[in-house]
């Protein structure tokens, strides 16, 4: 049940808190109090769309927390355990902030969960009956629900729904091995040819690089190799003059002579010494690098031909080195060796759908049957509550006809009414406003019965109705609020006197002249006084408090 609600900033409600009791709630006010603003704060929180509008002038935010206290409910603690969510003993507190940019947060026991999460959770905990529900009389799935909820089918239409989502997947799947398949076919004589281009090229790592040094050092051989001979010469003239190592070695063999007389010249000595072993072994070096240098048209051309083919490669596969060419090959290989593993995955697959389809047929079978065994009961439990509320000709049945397999089966319901008793046609085509009104009301009852729905808000379903019928209208939902809790927002003193918890929604001026809207509790002389203003109107009349007394009694 709905335990309480706070409302900040919310619209016209600056502040409020407002704790409910278990059973039946009445909530009445003036038109244009605010009932359909509480109730849209009721309904953000619960996950309904957030409008910056909606921000009141006290603050740049609105903040609408409510808490619930469910006793026991096995699918709504599954829900909360999948959103790791603690069930908190059964106690759920949920909160919504939203600001003027019209983002909101949501929170569940002050833990921070996205807003399908609150949307999930709001299913199992309140069912708000707005006006313009009386829409989903033409809705096939509600209609279908309906029955599934009395036929007591739900756990059975859970494991259809997961059976036809297990279908869907390996036919999806199924169709995606055969295009994978079908695509392999189609470019197998391409493919083959392209890995057969890739594997002839020997493709190494590294070797555009090292082909690209080696195009650079041929197609400067003859320049290299003069200046390396060049470099020599001056290191070592041969018979055009003395070579610099022998002039370093007389150069130290000078300064060791007078180290002697100078000990630093014996240090130089040495420098010198060690210096002409360097440029005797740069000069070997160079010779060697000359001597190596290969001028060579011929592998020149075997390079260019080489760097050209992986070259026209890279550009082949738009990729922009051999290292990826050699991934592309592999790629190639592979796609051309995984058709059988395709074609095994191919076979399982459709093992797996035919095994599926016989369990989803079998689903089905027994839902139609759950469905067909309950569908007259249904039709006169609910044509029997219409009846009792001043339609006694009135005839209602339930269509139950086959229908596409879908995740509920192959079932479609239809809901079938007529007022006089004859000639029975599509509820939704047939009935008058006060009808739909009274049949809502009764499908209502019968889901808080079977649907163990903890809280079911009325939004004036009495709508279009009035007298000795209201009247039993009231009865109804109160002996609902016995086995419930039902919020009744009514502009009807005969619902209005129902029950014992009375709430009056008012709207005032502050001393700024604002309009705010406001709720408290009303009994005794309030609830009196509020009872014979819906009775007579804006002036309050002694026979309109003598009869509010007596409804009320």
């Amino acid at each position: 049940m709905l335990s309480s609600l706070e409302v900040r900033n919310y619209v016209l409600i600056d502040s409020l808190e407002i704790d409910f009791p278990a059973g039946l709630v009445i909530i009445t006010g003036q038109t244009g109090a605010g009932k359909s603003i509480l109730l849209g704060a009721l309904s953000l929180v619960l996950g309904a769309k957030a409008e910056p509008s909606m921000v009141g002038e006290s603050g740049d935010t609105c903040v609408v927390e409510a808490l619930f206290r469910i006793a026991k409910d096995s699918e709504l603690e599954e829900r909360m355990e999948a959103a790791d969510l603690d069930w908190n003993g059964g106690e759920i507190r949920i909160r919504r902030v939203l600001n003027r940019t019209g983002r909101s947060r949501s929170f569940v026991n002050d833990e921070p969960v996205a807003l399908p999460v609150i949307q999930s959770l709001s299913d199992r905990l309140i069912d708000i009956h707005s006006q313009h529900q009386t829409r989903l009389l033409s809705d096939k799935q509600f209609q279908l629900d309906m029955l599934d909820n009395y036929a007591l089918c739900n756990e059975l239409k859970s494991s259809c729904r997961s059976s036809y989502r297990r279908l869907a997947a390996l036919r999806s799947e199924l169709s995606s091995v055969n295009d994978k398949l079908d695509k392999l076919a189609r470019e197998k004589d391409f493919n083959e040819d392209q890995l057969r281009t890739l594997e002839e090229a020997s493709l190494r790592e590294g070797e555009a690089e090292e082909l690209e040094a080696e195009q650079k050092r041929l197609s400067n051989a003859e320049e290299i190799k003069e200046n390396l001979d060049e470099a020599a010469k001056a290191l070592d003239p041969g018979e055009e003059g003395q070579s610099v190592g022998s002039l370093l070695k007389e150069v130290s063999r000078l300064l060791s002579k007078v180290s002697s007389f100078i000990p630093q010249a014996g240090k130089l000595s040495e420098r010198t010494e060690s210096a002409r072993l360097e440029v005797e072994d740069i000069l070997d070096e160079i010779q060697r690098e000359e001597e190596a240098v290969e001028v060579s048209p011929g592998r020149l051309q075997e390079v260019d031909d080489r760097l050209s083919l992986l070259y026209g490669l890279m550009r082949k596969h738009d990729v922009g080195d051999v290292s990826s060419l050699i991934a592309v090959r592999d790629s190639l290989s592979g796609s051309l060796h995984d058709t059988s593993k395709l074609e095994e995955r191919r076979d399982t697959l459709k093992k797996e759908i035919a095994a599926e389809e016989k369990e989803y047929e079998d689903i089905c079978k027994r839902l139609h049957d759950a469905r067909a065994e309950k569908a007259l009961p249904f039709a006169a439990a609910i044509e029997a509550s219409i009846r009792s509320l001043e339609l006694e000709k009135a005839v209602f049945q339930v269509d139950l006809s086959l229908a596409d397999p879908g995740p509920d089966g192959t079932d479609s319901v239809q809901f079938l009414f007529s007022s006089t008793g004859k000639n029975p046609q599509d509820v939704a085509k047939c009935a008058s406003g006060g009808e739909m009104s009274r049949i809502m009301l009764c499908l209502k009852a019968m889901m808080a019965k079977y649907a163990n729905m903890p809280s079911l808000v009325f939004d004036e379903i009495d709508t279009g109705v009035s007298g000795s019928a209201a009247d039993k209208m009231g009865a109804m939902i109160c002996s609902m609020g016995r086995d419930m809790q039902v919020f009744a927002i009514t502009h009807l003193p005969q619902v209005a006197t129902k029950g014992k918890a009375h709430y009056l929604v008012s709207k005032n001026q502050d001393v700024f002249g604002k309009d705010t809207t406001s709720i408290k509790k009303i009994s005794g002389t309030e609830r009196v006084t509020e009872i014979a203003r819906m009775l007579s109107g804006s002036t309050i009349t002694p026979a309109a408090i003598a009869n509010a007394k007596s409804l009320l009694s």
